[in-house]
């Protein structure tokens, strides 16, 4: 199993308006490059993200679930909060403890206020302003306890993600290639653009 276990950098913080998420993008298999623009940030909801560490298959199998769930629950008028898709996945993965997915995953939203919820393997989860998985985590850890404050504007935010997950590669062989950063606010889901991260990469040069 250590031979498939996945390399990976994921993050996730509040900010003053929202959530920032980021995440590299290289998927490997033992020494092996698998993948060079693998997604790991899934829009769950309409104003949730998920990212993803572990296993791909395992991953995806829970991004359908809880999109499938999210549908659901907006078809019965009853949106799922932040804390109640965070509480749902994680019975998902308790049920399953005895033969569990390897995962390790974060759900970021905003409903009435933003959120960040850290899951593991078998269902543990807790609530957190700055989260971060993955191979590449403790380095990115070292750039968002340094940098990273309550109520930071989102501008900044998405400068910090892109930073902290720009170490991460440098440190971690497991993670690399390029880097996706996402954005949660009361109006959505939103994707920060290629060109946008390329600018403030050459901000750091």
């Amino acid at each position: 199993m250590q031979k498939y276990l996945k390399g990976t950098t994921t993050l996730a913080f509040i900010c003053k308006d929202g959530v920032v998420v980021g995440s590299d993008t290289r998927s490997t298999m033992g020494f092996l490059i698998s993948d060079k623009k693998s997604k790991k940030i899934y829009n769950i909801d309409d104003r949730m993200a998920l990212t993803t560490a572990g296993l791909v298959g395992d991953n995806v199998t829970l991004v359908r679930i809880m999109k499938a769930q999210a549908a659901l629950s907006r078809l019965e008028k009853k949106p799922l909060t932040v804390k109640g898709a965070a509480n749902l996945l994680s019975n998902i993965l308790y049920s399953r403890r005895g033969f569990p997915f390897m995962v390790q995953l974060v759900l970021a939203g905003y409903d009435s206020e933003p959120h960040v919820y850290e899951l593991d393997a078998v269902g543990g989860m807790s609530e957190k302003s700055v989260s971060a998985t993955g191979s590449g985590s403790p380095t990115a850890y070292g750039v968002l306890e340094s940098e990273y404050s309550e109520g930071m504007s989102m501008e900044d935010g998405i400068k910090l993600a892109t930073k902290a997950v720009k170490s991460a590669i440098e440190r971690d062989a497991a993670s690399g290639n390029h880097i996706d950063i996402v954005t949660v606010t009361k109006d959505g889901y939103a994707e920060v653009p290629q060109e946008t991260i390329k600018e403030i990469l050459k901000s750091f040069e």
